[in-house]
């Protein structure tokens, strides 16, 4: 199936990405992605952009190249406790919220699989995640069933993520699949992802399918299938409040 929803990419903003927002929604929509997140690192990743680039999307338009817009950002969990790298009220103000570990110097410190598993629970507790960010990669041990278990308590999404498969965390595969099967055996929704830095690579699914395909997911508990569906769990967060949706 053709998905029409990918809400994790960077643009050049981020510091290691090599697109533009304007050439990252030419792409999407030439892919046919109906709705588009642009979700820049949070302020402790190196070169990522200032708080100030968060707070200022307000200029941008809801709409470009007849995709819908989504701003946000790929919040870094900082620590066991759960928090985030950004501010409460940054936040609040976001379209999307992904919370991820990012194992670097000044970032995130990684721990024990208990301490890790902390801090993804806490940080979905916190309130302000929308989705987890790539929780199968091999460099972090996490107790994935307490992770899955939380996120679905709390109505936060489980990121699939493709680039986990093909460039940024080689040997995601086999940690990506147990957390896909205990999606299913919860009833967990998940989110499949790009992650893409370069324009090209947005709405490249393909492994993540796959692998989806070979564990026999249901789709209703993917969704991207209709992105009206993501839309609409952000609404009755209270976000995307100048977006009119059919019901």
């Amino acid at each position: 199936m053709k998905y029409a929803l990918d809400i994790h990419t960077h643009t050049i903003a981020s510091g290691h990405a090599y697109s533009t927002l304007m050439e990252n929604a030419k792409a999407a929509s030439a892919k046919g992605i109906k709705v588009l997140g642009t979700t820049e690192h949070g302020i402790t990743m190196p070169n990522s952009p200032h708080i100030w680039y968060f707070n200022n999307f307000k200029v941008l338009p809801r709409e470009m190249y007849g995709v819908t817009m989504l701003y946000g950002v790929e919040a870094n969990i900082s620590d066991y406790d759960g928090n985030l790298d950004m501010d409460l009220d940054t936040l609040k103000k976001l379209d999307v919220v992904i919370g991820s570990i990012h194992p670097h110097p000044g970032v995130y410190k990684v721990g024990t699989k208990e301490e890790n598993t902390r801090a993804f629970i806490n940080a979905i507790k916190q309130g302000q995640i929308d989705v987890i960010g790539h929780l199968g990669n091999p460099e972090i041990s996490v107790e994935f069933e307490e992770v899955v278990k939380c996120a679905y308590e709390n109505n936060v999404l489980i990121e699939i993520n493709n680039s986990s498969f093909t460039t940024s965390r080689v040997g995601s595969k086999n940690n990506c699949t147990e957390i896909a099967l205990l999606c299913k055996k919860y009833g967990a929704k998940l989110v499949i992802n790009s992650d893409a830095h370069f324009c090209t690579k947005i709405g490249e699914f393909t492994e993540a399918i796959e692998m989806l395909e070979s564990i026999e997911f249901p789709e209703e508990l993917i969704i991207n299938k209709t992105p009206e569906d993501l839309l609409k769990m952000l609404k009755k967060k209270g976000k995307l409040n100048d977006l009119d949706l059919v019901d």
